[in-house]
């Protein structure tokens, strides 16, 4: 089933009263022009002639009535403010409705692959959304994997009550949280439960290129010119952002737009990438994908917990195996601020969370 998946992605487009709709390849062109400053590498880049990237340009400056991109003899293309938001709506889309799209893709390729002769083996994994775990259904040849995105706590609970095989949560290097800390002391079971390590990723601000604002540090949200974004409250994200708020003295009145809420790491990146915000708190691999700058604050380390009497199952086996290969390991590496130097090793809860 590696190679025959449902893959479910979002989409919207502009239509008119005559049923004129945007062509899907618009966005593809404009993202390879945002990247490539050129007309002639975008167009290779979108897999389409020059002189179709010029029709497509032109077709749609006149749907809306007023140019996309700008063209200037020896300054190559850049996108207007109009082809700017088109881009980033794209982009928005994308990253606030994929990891969704994502899960029901995965319960219909589970509930499909029931239906063939050849069952292999299934894991279930609940875990909150990341880039490190999104890629895991490329890796499954040998394994079927139902893949649920959930915040850490539903996670953890999931795999205490039995509707998952393996949970997913995090772990701060350096900024210990009190509150996760009881929560963890609540749902991790040092007799019953193992801990397979996964990723560690760098966790800072987000920011506009050349970071025209100049935000040096978690201290710089409550300054007034600073407008910020914010991850939804049951994300490790957004705990980890509070415990740091909370070292720095900072109360959440003081943080403009700190009630203004995105669900992913893309989403936040997304946000400011747009302008509509000045700075957010992610991941450095969600800055670099919208070409942002990024001030790192701290490190997080992303865990698995599982059943001890699971490690010996095939699909976990399978599982363990497949972050363990080479090819893994490279993707994972090729993510800005992502580590996976410990990925698959097997440890007691009582060695990762000591007094637990």
């Amino acid at each position: 089933m590696a190679d025959r998946r449902i893959h479910i992605s979002p989409s919207w487009s502009f239509r008119d009263d005559s049923g004129q709709q945007l062509d899907r390849q618009l966005f593809v062109l404009l993202g390879a022009i945002h990247e490539q400053g050129k007309l002639t590498a975008a167009a290779k880049q979108a897999g389409i002639s020059y002189r179709h990237g010029w029709n497509l340009l032109n077709k749609w400056a006149a749907f809306f009535g007023t140019e996309l991109v700008t063209l200037e003899k020896g300054r190559g293309a850049r996108l207007t403010p109009l082809g700017e938001k088109l881009l980033w709506a794209e982009q928005r889309v994308v990253a606030r409705l994929q990891p969704q799209m994502e899960n029901l893709a995965s319960e219909l390729n589970v509930e499909i692959h029931r239906a063939l002769e050849d069952i292999t083996p299934l894991l279930r994994m609940h875990a909150s959304h990341g880039y490190a775990v999104a890629l895991l259904p490329q890796f499954t040849d040998n394994f079927q994997l139902d893949l649920q995105y959930k915040s850490p706590l539903d996670a953890l609970a999931s795999l205490n009550r039995g509707s998952c095989d393996i949970a997913g949560f995090h772990l701060p290097v350096d900024v210990p949280i009190r509150s996760q800390r009881q929560v963890y002391d609540r749902l991790l079971k040092p007799r019953a439960h193992r801990i397979i390590r996964f990723i560690t990723r760098r966790m800072g601000l987000m920011v506009a290129r050349g970071n025209p604002r100049r935000v040096g540090g978690i201290a710089d949200l409550r300054r007034d010119d600073i407008r910020f974004v914010n991850r939804q409250k049951d994300s490790g994200t957004r705990s980890l952002l509070d415990q740091l708020l909370h070292n720095a003295r900072i109360a959440h009145k003081e943080v403009q737009g700190f009630d203004d809420e995105e669900f992913t790491h893309s989403a936040v990146a997304a946000y400011v990438g747009a302008g509509m915000a000045d700075v957010g708190f992610g991941v450095e691999a969600a800055a670099r994908q919208f070409d942002l700058d990024f001030v790192a604050v701290t490190e997080e380390h992303y865990l698995l917990l599982c059943h001890q009497r699971s490690l010996n199952q095939a699909a976990m086996q399978a599982f363990i195996g497949t972050i363990q290969s080479p090819d893994f390991l490279q993707a994972v590496d090729n993510l800005p601020g992502y580590s996976a130097d410990l990925c698959g090793e097997i440890q007691a809860v009582e060695d990762v969370f000591p007094g637990i």
